[in-house]
């Protein structure tokens, strides 16, 4: 009986995705595996607060009907071990760490989202030889403008969240109007689909670190994005309270040849509110 790889069951479902454990140097990432094996999997690289249970399965499961999808969580957050770095640049470091000596991975594909995004530029500014697609969702560059506010901006959306017992992400993420409700209990609704070996949740302490993280990316001097040359797909809806749409446009005009999509009448989670028009533009940028 034939015990190769090529005799497994290729997984596409995120839901019954296996959680798996890699140490590197001392340091244990957790991180799941799905879609065909492939030389360059596409890596996706998660937003403030999120372990791997935050991504939304029909965006994963769409791009791992043909590609290899990989998510991980970053150290002190879920079932990774440490502490959350002081900065993104560090946060970076780690994730290159975990690519090529966890997984040893020489190129990859990252599909990133928010402060994931912000990650995925430090890493392929640094490391550009590593990266050959890059997909940039609801995010903007390191010293972009009022990226420093999303201090005030979570916990504010927060509160109201606790007041009327919901999802903070339906705030955060979401417009207010009965389109932007209705599709952000729809998103949180999704990400329950897993119902088990779910990932711990994040801490106090690391939700705190990672926000003082993304302070310090906003009021840093910007990175020169122009070293960024491989094709790059960036969306975000036109009313990102966390990460100002405005700032999608400014990566668009810095990052030469980027594609740029912007959602009408969404938010934050533009790209979550329009998965069924964005998932399979993703897939096809991803593939091609």
């Amino acid at each position: 009986m034939s015990t190769s790889s090529t005799a497994e069951p290729v997984i596409t479902s995120y839901a019954k995705a296996p959680a798996k454990p890699v140490t590197v140097g001392g340091s244990t990432f957790a991180y799941r595996e799905l879609g065909p094996r492939e030389e360059i999997p596409v890596v996706f690289f998660v937003h403030l607060a999120a372990t791997l249970d935050n991504w939304d399965p029909r965006i994963v499961d769409a791009i791992a009907k043909t590609r290899r999808v990989i998510t991980f969580d970053q150290l002190g957050v879920g079932g990774s071990s440490g502490q959350v770095p002081d900065t993104l640049e560090e946060a970076a470091d780690d994730a290159y760490r975990f690519i090529t000596r966890g997984l040893g991975f020489a190129k990859i594909d990252i599909f990133s989202f928010s402060m994931g995004g912000m990650i995925a530029q430090d890493l392929v500014v640094t490391h550009p030889g590593l990266v050959r697609k890059l997909v940039l969702t609801g995010t903007g560059p390191r010293g972009g403008k009022d990226i420093d506010k999303v201090v005030g901006v979570t916990y504010g959306d927060i509160f109201r969240s606790v007041i009327t017992r919901s999802d903070p992400k339906e705030f955060l993420f979401f417009n207010r109007d009965a389109a932007g409700k209705k599709a952000g209990k729809a998103f949180v609704k999704r990400l329950k689909e897993r119902t088990v070996d779910r990932d711990r949740p994040m801490s106090n302490k690391g939700f705190g670190r990672q926000l003082k993280a993304i302070q310090r990316f906003g009021r840093s001097v910007p990175s020169d994005l122009s070293v960024i040359t491989q094709p790059t797909l960036i969306a975000n809806g036109d009313n990102d309270r966390m990460v100002p749409s405005v700032l999608s446009e400014d990566l668009h005009q810095r990052i030469a040849g980027s594609q740029l999509i912007i959602y009408p009448n969404s938010g934050h989670g533009g790209v979550f509110q329009y998965w069924e028009k964005f998932a399979p533009v993703a897939a096809a940028f991803l593939n091609n």
